[in-house]
């Protein structure tokens, strides 16, 4: 089977590890650890209840055309974490406390290198070049399954719109909420305090929704390993999202398909005009405010033979508070492409970013920057990927002002 795909559908089943940016927090096993089991006392402690996930990331690009100059950047990204499993442990049924810590060290060849773009051609980069509290949540299941909960600290994209990160360039990795209006929804590393309610419905997928604190705070280096409350929050985010999870071919073709929708609380910022509904540029007054911020997604997921998977993200967000207005990515994935290398696969995606003709108006054109990546995925052993890649980007920064980007990467991941 080619693909993994459940309600939250973050990795491949191929893969040796988790995707690089969003470590899924659930039991591993002992063919996908690098530095293997310790002698069994890993697998002993995990069926005691206690699973460790230890990972890092690498990604190293350089430009070759496009920016001010050709440079070479490099950035990473350590994750630990550990899944205690409360049944187990303490006799409490269907329950888990997830903790996970991620640190981001390097630099950004997009904005080293001044490329324009709107979106990184290293992913990993971001949100503060230090150590996070990631995972720091309560999950239990009632009635056998149907009724699932989890409360605490949580990434949006935990849950909600949850994509692989195999791609290096951002548009194709992730969850493409965060990607677009980044500003107020927080992809991996950021947690904030949350709560989320899922049912599952047999023979169809699920049912969710999630009520998520929204305080530019999180995104800050200070006070960020500790679950702490940060005061003046700005209001609630709820995402809400619905999922078939069909299986075709008598389950040797699973597919994914969510279709959701959110709303922000918090007022913000209309991105043009003032108070009196003249363009702020030009009068230099305060930006006019509304109440509320919304958008709506699907992202699709298909194995369609033995090798081959396909998907398609797309996210669309209000045009009053939104400086970008709707990404769209579509992409395949080939596993076995050579017979000596069964477990490799290979990688393309192409996509768009839009930016809102409204914002800054008059002078903003309201143009697209679009991306493409083409990677092959080499494991030489088990726990471990190695992943170079070709991305060319049209239009950075959705203007013909700016020249295309050539970049070469490489992707290195592993799971100890």
């Amino acid at each position: 089977m080619l693909i993994a795909l459940d309600g939250s559908s973050l990795a491949h089943a191929g893969d040796a590890i988790p995707p690089a940016s969003q470590p899924k927090a659930v039991a591993s096993e002992p063919e996908q650890w690098l530095f293997g089991d310790w002698n069994g006392a890993r697998t002993d402690l995990r069926d005691r209840g206690i699973d460790f996930q230890f990972g890092y990331v690498g990604e190293f690009a350089v430009n070759p055309g496009g920016g001010i100059e050709t440079k070479a950047r490099y950035a990473d990204q350590y994750t630990a974490g550990v899944t205690f499993d409360l049944d187990r442990l303490l006799g409490v049924p269907d329950a888990k406390f997830q903790v996970t810590l991620t640190q981001r060290t390097g630099r950004n060849l997009s904005d080293d290198a001044l490329l324009g773009t709107l979106q990184q051609v290293q992913e990993v980069f971001g949100r503060g070049q230090t150590i996070r509290l990631t995972d720091f949540w309560y999950e239990q299941q009632f009635a056998n399954g149907l009724i699932d909960w989890k409360i605490g600290r949580i990434p949006v994209n935990e849950d909600f719109a949850a994509f692989p990160c195999d791609f290096q360039n951002l548009t194709f990795c992730g969850s493409d909420l965060g990607n677009l209006v980044g500003n107020y929804i927080f992809n991996w590393p950021i947690s904030q305090w949350a709560t989320r309610a899922k049912i599952n419905i047999n023979g169809f997928g699920y049912f969710q929704v999630g009520v998520y604190d929204v305080n530019p705070k999180y995104l800050g280096v200070d006070d960020q390993v500790l679950p702490v409350f940060f005061s003046n929050s700005t209001g609630a985010l709820i995402p809400v999202e619905i999922g078939w999870l069909p299986q075709f071919a008598n389950g040797a073709l699973p597919g994914s398909y969510k279709v959701g929708a959110w709303y922000d609380t918090s007022s913000a910022d209309d991105v043009s005009r003032d108070i009196n509904g003249d363009p702020f540029e030009l009068t230099g007054l305060p930006a006019q405010q509304h109440r509320g911020r919304y958008g709506a997604y699907l992202t699709f997921q298909q194995q369609v033979s033995e090798n081959l998977s396909l998907f398609l993200n797309a996210v669309f967000a209000d045009k009053r508070t939104s400086v970008t207005d709707h990404q769209v990515a579509a992409g395949l994935v080939y596993k076995g492409l050579f017979d000596s290398r069964p477990e490799d696969d290979i990688g393309l995606a192409v996509g768009t970013t839009h930016v809102n003709s409204r914002a800054f108006a008059p002078n903003n054109p309201g143009g697209s920057e679009y991306a493409a990546e083409l990677y092959y995925t080499y494991r030489p052993t088990n726990g471990l990927l190695v992943r170079p890649n070709l991305q060319y980007i049209h239009h950075p920064g959705g203007t013909s002002e700016n020249d295309d980007v050539y970049v070469f990467g490489l992707k290195t991941a592993a799971t100890f």
